[in-house]
């Protein structure tokens, strides 16, 4: 159950109202978290401003490799609320259904390059705490991707750490899009549920 109640899009402030419509975009819907942040729309307004610049195609960490990322960071960190979330936008991002299905399973998945491996194992150490990223990882990074691309591998790692510790403390409530892809594509494999994102 939420803390605090999400606004309704009427409530919010006009400007922030209008900015926050990016996110019908990737999710279908804006998210229950933003909608929270935006009793404080400067806020919601920075947080909107730094996922689109995260989330941002650049040119060499593709957008739905991004999600997918964010998928692996929520999972890593026990986040259900996110994790439904990044399930939706890696379909909504043209995820392939083996990509989809692999996600669980991408060490040993031909469905996934050696580069994109480094930087899920990357993503899944980057999300511990304590933070369990090595030397070795760092290497394995460079050697795959720039450090541009490094750069926005981790932006995205650090994006949901943000996102993972505001709906877990806040309880946001799923929305009914994000929860029947959690349950359809989740709930059989990792035995995701809403659990207290009602």
């Amino acid at each position: 159950m939420a803390i605090v109640a999400p606004l309704t899009e009427e409530k919010m402030d006009a400007d922030l109202r209008e900015e926050v419509q990016f996110f019908k975009g990737p999710l279908g819907v804006i998210p229950n978290s933003v909608r929270t942040m935006a009793h404080r729309p400067d806020i919601a307004r920075a947080f909107t401003n730094l996922n689109i610049a995260v989330m941002t195609d650049y040119g060499t960490v593709t957008p739905e490799f991004k999600r997918i990322l964010g998928y692996v960071s929520s999972h890593a960190s026990g986040c259900l609320y996110c994790q439904a979330h990044m399930i939706l936008a890696s379909e909504r991002f043209n995820a392939s259904e083996e990509r989809l299905n692999d996600v669980f399973n991408y060490v040993d998945s031909a469905h996934y390059t050696d580069a994109e491996k480094c930087a899920l194992d990357y993503a899944h150490a980057a999300t511990q705490v304590p933070n369990a990223v090595t030397p070795d990882m760092g290497a394995a990074l460079n050697s795959h991707w720039s450090a541009e691309a490094i750069v926005e591998i981790t932006a995205v790692v650090a994006l949901f750490g943000y996102l993972n510790r505001w709906n877990d403390s806040m309880g946001s409530a799923l929305e009914d899009l994000p929860i029947s892809k959690g349950e359809a594509r989740l709930a059989d494999t990792t035995g995701w549920s809403v659990g207290k994102h009602t």
